[in-house]
């Protein structure tokens, strides 16, 4: 916490002392002004001081000074953003991507590359490097009305280099680390014809011996081998002035670790040591391949209309040892297989008085999950008693020998095979305006009506896959408790079978109107406030129960949203402050509810109701020439109010009163970037307090503590080219982002990472 309270002294001190930028001849530092950054991600011609959704803007001067490397990076230096546990994972405001409650099929926050939206599961590796990236966007809050379909808590939209059609340009990038970790990024790019068109390819190779070491298999689970190329065109003819054509394909191959890395917390001092004794492969493997197209034509001053289509096709499979020992016993494979489009099209208006964005918007995707695995089943000892109760066997006696049962079969060996289509199709029209009906006092007002038909399907089979305990190992052939223990072997496969069904669908349709409205006063040119009030969205669906073989509809979930937002700069620009407050009512939760089979009997509910509070603010400080640095701080509550389990329903958890998990109250990051002459440096750090990774009352019992990670780099910038060394987690760290209900296996933080690199620029 002092390394914070220095940091914004440093910010008011220097920004309060201009003649100290006087004293010396060194060479600005380069970055962005607020007023310099256009936000793409509400699709509108808006500088982030004109934004009045918080969002955070990671630049492309800021991932060089940081030497941020992946979205995940942005995450932890993000207000109000943390990772959850996998690198698939965050938290906005503090709900997950996933959802709270472990429910429902859609997503509540999304990814962006390009304009396109990248599934969940491709997240842990897929096109989320941020080599020869332009921008990054953390938009906080519901983004509903504008993004529409998963995006109730908010959506990250990267933004990649585009092609210019005037200057030709090449860079490249070689690092490596003290953990073995290789990286060799390079682009280049320039015109075709000029000032007409213009090409840029990209690549990027990074090998990654791994951490975690495998003392069964030998090797490290998570070694990393990823491929990430691009290439883009724009097309400006002179013969048509006005019209912008953008083309860009990505592809992206990984051969890595599983979505969650797991260490062995039994291991002395795992922190430096960390192993895994898994029988079974613990790997991930991605590809990806997206195409976009983005057309503009200025079909009159102030009036622009523009298209983008974008194809994604995205290829997952995930496998793991289950049971994390040197044994044979549990093995997930999982395989899944997705393709995305969309296509929007969009009129923008940028008048003195009016201003905003009219669309429309058409989705589709289709996949489908194939799980192929063997796995474990608690053996339950209250549906075994059931059975022998009616059979004629009193309770008591009917309990012990479910209990000696169980003794000997404690868990029902299962081969479980799934298959689960699914296809989302969604059309919307939306609109987002400012008017401005004073001088200084403009409204604010948007809309999206949405229509989404969605089906999904299963079918699976489920086999035994052990051993039987023998009669005669409990009684003589021809006693009760001979036959007693026939009819729960009889039982037990009956379980098993049930657990198989035919293919079986369920389609749902869904409309939704998600109004916004508010209002913006600017009291100065400096200093700007803002109102703002929405409704924000997540579409129902249909749930397998596993147990059941069953699909089950639930409904959607909806809430609304306050917000209140300020904007300003102080010091003739040199000090920016901009904030924002913001009140949550979240109602009809999607969470899982559990219905007394066993450990698989369970379905997606509207079950939850919760609100969460809180907010952002962000400082960026400079002084001319020579020096910047920068504090953010975010805090939010979260509770849920009611949960209430419809009839049958036989969860002991109840939700009422708990937090969200990997919700920290508080996160802070700060850094300073300094220039003197062709040395430049910087230093950041980022705390998150301590947060829960389970739900319900007795969620104390799941808590991590707070973390603060420090980073830093410096380098000799001699203009075409700079060579530099860096830190990650420089003060070595050590913290956890996941720990088991054993105990025994956990993921565990990044440790201290030393590297050096050398970029070009031509």
């Amino acid at each position: 916490m002092k390394f914070f309270s220095c940091l914004l002294c440093t910010t008011g001190l220097i920004v309060a002392s201009p003649g100290h930028a006087q004293q010396t001849q060194a060479t600005a530092v380069a970055d962005t002004q607020p007023d310099d950054i256009i936000v793409t991600g509400e699709k509108s011609h808006r500088t982030l001081q004109q934004t009045t959704t918080s969002v955070a803007v990671t630049t492309p001067e800021r991932i060089r000074q940081e030497n941020i490397l992946t979205v995940q990076d942005v995450y932890n230096r993000t207000a109000n953003v943390s990772e959850t546990y996998g690198a698939a994972g965050f938290t906005i405001r503090g709900i997950n991507n996933q959802g709270i409650g472990a429910g429902g099929n859609a997503d509540t926050a999304t990814v962006y590359v390009d304009g396109a939206p990248i599934p969940r599961l491709a997240l842990f590796g897929g096109p989320t490097d941020l080599w020869d990236v332009e921008q990054v966007e953390v938009l906080r809050g519901p983004q509903s009305t504008i993004q529409g379909l998963n995006a109730l808590a908010g959506a990250v939209v990267l933004t990649t280099r585009d092609a210019s059609v005037t200057d030709y340009g090449a860079d490249g990038r070689v690092m490596w680390t003290n953990q073995d970790d290789r990286t060799f990024s390079a682009a280049i790019g320039g015109p075709l014809i000029r000032d007409e068109l213009g090409v840029r390819v990209s690549a990027e190779r990074r090998a990654d011996r791994g951490l975690i070491r495998n003392v069964t298999r030998g090797g490290y689970d998570d070694k990393l081998a990823l491929l990430n190329l691009r290439g883009k065109l724009r097309w400006t003819p002179q013969a048509l002035p006005g019209l912008d054509v953008r083309a860009s394909y990505n592809r992206v191959r990984r051969d890595g670790g599983y979505l969650y890395e797991y260490t062995e917390l039994t291991t002395p001092d795992f922190y430096k040591h960390r192993q895994s004794s898994n029988d079974q492969r613990n790997r991930g493997y991605i590809r990806s391949d997206i195409a976009v197209l983005n057309i503009g034509y200025e079909i009159a001053p102030r009036v622009r209309l523009s298209g983008v289509t974008s194809f994604n096709r995205t290829a997952t499979l995930a496998l793991a040892d289950g049971d994390g020992t040197a044994a044979d016993v549990q093995y997930i494979n999982n395989d899944s297989r997705y393709r995305t489009w969309t296509q929007e099209l969009r009129l923008n208006y940028d008048g003195e008085r009016l201003s905003g964005v009219l669309g429309a918007w058409a989705y589709r995707r289709a996949g489908l999950y194939d799980a192929n695995s063997r796995v474990n089943i608690v053996t339950p000892v209250a549906t075994i008693t059931q059975l022998l109760q009616g059979g004629g066997f009193p309770a008591a006696t009917a309990r012990q020998i479910a209990t000696a049962y169980v003794a000997v079969l404690p868990q029902i060996p299962v081969r479980y095979v799934a298959d689960q289509p699914m296809r989302v199709r969604n059309a919307a029209l939306f609109g987002d305006a400012r008017l401005r009906v004073t001088d200084r006092l403009s409204l604010i007002g948007g809309f999206r009506y949405d229509h989404e038909d969605n089906r999904y399907g299963a079918e699976t089979t489920a086999t035994f896959n052990g051993t039987l305990p023998a009669p005669t190992v409990f009684a003589a052939a021809g006693t009760p408790l001979h036959r007693a223990v026939i009819a729960i072997n009889r039982g037990v496969l009956a379980l098993v079978a049930q657990a198989a069904s035919a293919r079986a669908s369920n389609a749902r349709s869904f409309d939704a109107f998600l109004p916004k409205a508010g209002i913006s006063m600017e009291w100065t040119p400096e200093l700007t406030t803002a109102v703002t009030v929405q409704r924000a969205y997540r579409s129902g669906g249909s749930s397998q129960n596993i147990a059941r073989a069953t699909l089950t509809p639930y409904d959607p979930e909806y809430s609304w949203n306050y917000e209140g937002a300020l904007r300003s700069r102080w010091l003739d620009g040199r000090l920016t402050i901009n904030a924002n407050v913001f009140y949550v009512d979240w109602r009809d939760q999607q969470t899982n509810a559990f219905f007394g089979l066993n450990a698989f009997d369970y379905s997606t509910v509207n079950a939850g109701k919760s609100h969460l509070y809180g907010g952002e603010l962000e400082v960026l400080g400079r002084v001319n020439r020579l020096l910047d640095a920068y504090v953010s701080a975010g805090h939010v509550r979260t509770r849920f109010d009611r949960f209430a389990l419809p009839a049958g329903a036989t969860s002991i958890i109840d939700l009422t009163g708990s937090q969200f998990p990997y919700a920290p109250r508080w996160t802070l990051a700060g850094g300073v970037n300094a220039r003197a002459g062709a040395i430049t440096g910087n230093v950041n750090a980022n705390y998150r307090s301590g947060v829960y990774t389970d739900v319900g009352v007795a969620q104390g019992q799941n808590r991590l503590p707070g973390r603060t990670v420090v980073n830093a780099r410096i380098g000799y910038d001699a203009g075409r080219w700079t060579v530099f060394a860096f830190a990650r987690n420089l003060l070595d760290a050590d913290y956890l982002q996941y720990r088991g209900p054993d105990g025994r296996r956990g993921i565990v933080g990044d440790p201290q990472t030393l590297g050096a690199g050398l970029e070009m620029h031509l």
